[in-house]
């Protein structure tokens, strides 16, 4: 016989209150977030005045058509926006990385949006272009993708940034770069996740008594075929499960994770 669950099975929920009370209670904290949402403000005002570093306009990244000049990835634009992507020479799509891969899946919906404001993207990898090449027509990626492989910073530099470069006639100008969580405006599912009650479910947010225990940053950014959070070794990228022909796993070297 199957017991009935109670509530003292389940992880704790938030208080049960009134709508009036609990309209008193989210208009306290809306007056918070909107000190939040003014200080981002701030800090994107201090962005805008940061110097920014002339670079090569005329190094060589190679695309789709062959190496073409970086200048050339602002298509007549002053503003452009990349992400570069983490790359592991000589592993299967399934062992690429999964944190490169949640900002991707979600940025590369924003290439149209940009484009209207006057804004360029493209994305730059390490990777080798025969190898970069067939992963982009696997995942269904149109965007521009640029191996920069053999260039020096601050192009060809560590992965897993985005990077904003500003041009000036034939001139071009890093203005700006972040990673880690800095990143995390390119996707949006943390912000949606810190709207649930339960959070990102991540053992480094601090959450009230009895919650779910969190968990290591970035565990459900990968799972198996059946859709269980791993980074095993049976484990591709979310997204990836969703591409056509996406099979289970050949296993392979396993990479650590960055959070």
């Amino acid at each position: 016989m199957t017991e009935t669950s109670t509530t003292t099975d389940r992880p704790a929920r938030p208080p049960v209150v009134d709508w009036e009370s609990w309209r008193s209670a989210r208009d306290e904290l809306l007056a918070r977030e909107k000190e939040h949402t003014r200080a981002g403000d701030a800090l994107a005002a201090a962005r805008r005045r940061l110097p920014m570093v002339e670079i090569d306009p005329a190094m060589r990244v190679t695309g789709a058509d062959g190496p073409v000049p970086l200048i050339d990835l602002f298509q007549g634009r002053d503003e452009l926006v990349v992400y570069q992507h983490m790359w592991h020479d000589g592993e299967p799509f399934e062992r690429q990385c999964p944190g490169c891969t949640i900002n991707t899946w979600h940025i590369q919906q924003s290439a149209p949006y940009l484009a209207a404001r006057g804004v360029s993207f493209a994305m730059l990898t390490e990777g080798p272009w025969d190898e970069v090449a067939p992963y982009l027509e696997f995942m269904g990626y149109t965007e521009p993708w640029y191996s920069v492989r053999g260039l020096e910073a601050p192009v060809g530099v560590d992965m897993g940034h985005i990077v904003c470069f500003l041009r000036d006639g034939d001139r071009a100008f890093l203005t700006y770069r972040t990673t880690g969580r800095g990143n995390e405006p390119a996707a949006g599912i943390f912000g949606l996740l810190d709207m649930t009650p339960y959070g990102r479910g991540e053992a480094w947010e601090d959450m009230p008594e009895g919650w779910p225990e969190g968990k290591d940053s970035c565990w459900y950014w990968a799972t198996d075929a059946d859709g269980n959070a791993t980074w095993g070794r049976t484990r591709r990228a979310v997204p990836q499960w969703t591409r056509p022909g996406a099979t289970r796993v050949v296993p392979g070297r396993s990479h650590e994770h960055h959070h």
